[in-house]
């Protein structure tokens, strides 16, 4: 009696297995496959994949870099944003961010840069390519984050009224012999020596006198959050008009009615920013306006 309960309920197991199986291993796939093979859904179901010439060179989907082998932006083309995916930026094997936040404003060496720095390094690159100020809060003239650390006994309230020493954290001496600030409350600023830590001095970002809204906007600086991201936002895509104009010999509003013509409002008017498609865009550029070197 004991052995036939034990067999009717694995036979019940093994019966309600093959059932779900069925249903979500064989059934339930092939039916998710046939509905995204409806017109309209197959070609965001296939990767919304990009041709040109019989070739497939995208997906409208995944960002791409546009750059020579050395990493420098190639001038003919709209620069995508930054890229934490991979060596390279925008692998979709290895899609990621930086995850630095806003309080990674130190670096630990002049080639292991905070968050602060990147950005202000990417901010003072772009300007210089796209001819625009590139000057941004918290930044030096030199492209690092202005950060001291403020050497000193601490008030009660944690403030150093009396420096003893103060030292501008991200700048090495071994690359900058001169601090982008003489003095602080009346110290000398030193320049950061290699290996050392500063991280018991009081660390005080200072501003600058740079504009509260940079010219050089906030998505030409920082990576999406998946690192694939193929928009970026009007305003970068506008900064960028009169180096694509010069090297493509062509008029800054051709040029300018084409990224027009690659910019989506708000999803369903509300959600999201505005934004224009670097991949299309460039591969439309491409196609209007060839670039002869």
């Amino acid at each position: 009696m004991r052995m036939s309960t034990w067999i009717r309920q694995h036979v019940a197991a093994l019966r309600a297995l093959l059932v779900l199986t069925a249903i979500t291993g064989i059934i339930y796939p092939l039916a998710v496959f046939a509905i995204a093979q409806l017109p309209g859904l197959k070609d965001n179901a296939d990767g919304s994949l990009i041709e040109s010439g019989g070739k497939t060179v995208g997906s409208s989907l995944i960002g791409q870099s546009f750059t020579d082998d050395k990493g420098g932006a190639l001038v003919q083309y709209f620069q995508s944003r930054p890229s934490a995916a991979g060596s390279s930026g925008y692998d979709p094997t290895a899609t990621a961010a930086s995850n630095l936040g806003p309080e990674n404003i130190v670096d630990s060496a002049p080639d292991k840069t905070g968050l602060l720095t990147t950005v202000c390094t990417r901010s003072k690159t772009i300007g210089e390519l796209e001819g625009v100020d590139g000057a941004r809060p918290f930044c030096t003239p030199g492209g690092v984050g202005a950060v001291l650390s403020v050497i000193g006994p601490r008030e009660t309230n944690g403030t150093v009224e009396h420096p003893e020493k103060v030292v501008s954290v991200n700048e090495f001496c071994s690359v900058t012999k001169t601090p982008f600030l003489a003095e602080y409350k009346g110290v000398k600023v030193e320049c950061a020596t290699d290996g050392e830590d500063y991280s018991a001095g009081l660390i005080v970002p200072i501003r600058g006198d740079a504009p509260a809204q940079p010219v050089v906007p906030a998505d030409a600086v920082t990576a999406s959050g998946s690192g694939l991201d193929p928009h970026i936002s009007p305003a970068y895509a506008d900064i960028q008009i009169a180096r694509i104009a010069k090297a493509r010999n062509v008029s800054s509003d051709q040029v300018r009615a084409l990224v027009d013509a690659h910019t989506s409002g708000r999803v369903l008017g509300f959600m999201g920013q505005p934004r224009v498609n670097v991949v299309e865009l460039n591969l439309d550029l491409d196609g209007k306006y060839p670039f002869r070197a």
